[in-house]
C-alpha cells in the first residue's frame, strides 16, 4: 500500500479528540513548562543580581531551560500519544487495520509538535514578559535548534515506543525518565568543558550537547556555529536510523510473541 496522508490525518483528528475532551491533559501541558520557568527564571534574575557572570546576563539559563522543553515535551508529546493506544488496548486494532507503522509515527509526530506547541506558546509568552527573553538574540538559530532537538525527541521517542511494545506496560516509566540520563551530559545549564574527561566523548555523541554550545555561543558571542549545526544533523541521522531499525525490530518481535494484544491498563 502507499502512504495515506488520509489514515495519517484521521489518527490525528483521534488524538486532537481525546486532547480537546480533557481539559486536565491540556493543563498538564502547560503546567510544567510554566513550573520549570518560573523556578529557573528567578533563579537566574536572582544570580544576575548577585554575580556577574555574562551567560547569565545573557539570558543562557531561561534559554537553555526553553530548549529543554523542546527536547523533553517533543519527546513526551510522541510518547503519551502511542501510550493513549495502549491504555485504550487499541494498538491492535490499529495495527489490523490499513494504517501503515510509518503513517502511525507521521501521526505521533505530528501530535508531539501540537503538545509541544501548546505548551511552549504561553510558557515564552511569560518569559518574554517576566524575564526579558528576547528570541531574536538566538536569530535564525532559533530555527535550526527546534529543529535538531524535535529530531532528536522523536528518535527517543521511537525508541522507547518500541521498548513498550516489545516489554509492555513494564517499560512505560522510559517515556518519562529516559531522557534525564541525558540531562547531566547534554551541558543544557553549563558549558561542555565542565564535564570531566571521560564524559566528554559521551556528551560529544549526544545532538543535542551542540544545539545548547550552539545556543550559548550566539548569546555570549553572537557567532551561530555551523559546525556545531553540522554535527548535530549527522548525529540525529544516525540517532534516527537506529531508532527506526530498532523499532521495526521490536515491532516484529512483539509480533511474534504475541504481546500487541496483550497490553493495557
Amino acid at each position: 500500500m502507499s502512504f495515506s496522508f488520509a489514515r495519517v490525518g484521521a489518527l490525528c483528528l483521534r488524538y486532537f479528540y481525546l486532547l480537546a475532551s480533557s481539559w486536565p491533559r491540556l493543563i498538564e501541558l502547560v503546567y510544567w513548562p510554566v513550573l520549570n520557568l518560573l523556578t529557573w527564571g528567578f533563579l537566574q534574575t536572582y544570580a544576575m543580581k548577585t554575580a556577574s557572570g555574562t551567560l547569565f546576563a545573557a539570558g543562557a539559563l531561561v534559554s537553555g531551560l526553553l530548549l529543554w522543553e523542546v527536547l523533553f515535551r517533543g519527546q513526551l508529546g510522541f510518547s503519551i500519544s502511542f501510550l493513549e493506544e495502549i491504555w485504550s488496548r487499541n494498538l491492535g486494532n490499529l495495527l489490523m487495520s490499513p494504517l501503515r507503522p510509518v503513517e502511525f509515527v507521521v501521526a505521533l509526530m505530528v501530535m508531539s509538535l501540537v503538545r509541544l506547541m501548546v505548551g511552549l506558546v504561553p510558557t515564552v509568552i511569560l518569559a518574554i514578559a517576566f524575564f526579558g527573553f528576547d528570541m531574536a538574540r538566538l536569530g535564525i538559530g532559533l530555527v535550526a535548534f527546534f529543529a535538531l532537538l524535535i529530531m532528536t525527541g522523536w528518535a527517543v521517542a521511537l525508541l522507547v515506543a518500541g521498548l513498550i511494545l516489545r516489554h509492555g506496560l513494564g517499560a512505560e516509566s522510559l517515556a518519562w525518565t529516559i531522557l534525564f540520563v541525558f540531562w547531566p551530559l547534554c551541558c543544557v545549564y553549563y558549558p561542555l568543558a565542565v564535564l570531566p574527561w571521560w564524559l566528554k566523548p559521551v556528551a560529544l555523541a549526544l545532538p543535542p550537547t551542540y544545539v545548547f554550545e550552539g545556543m550559548r555561543g550566539v548569546l555570549a558571542d553572537g557567532v551561530l556555529r555551523l559546525d556545531y549545526l553540522a554535527a548535530a544533523t549527522l548525529l540525529n541521522i544516525v540517532w534516527a536510523v537506529a531508532a527506526a531499525w530498532a523499532f521495526v525490530f521490536l515491532l516484529n518481535q512483539a509480533r511474534a510473541a504475541g504481546s500487541l494484544l496483550s497490553g493495557g491498563e
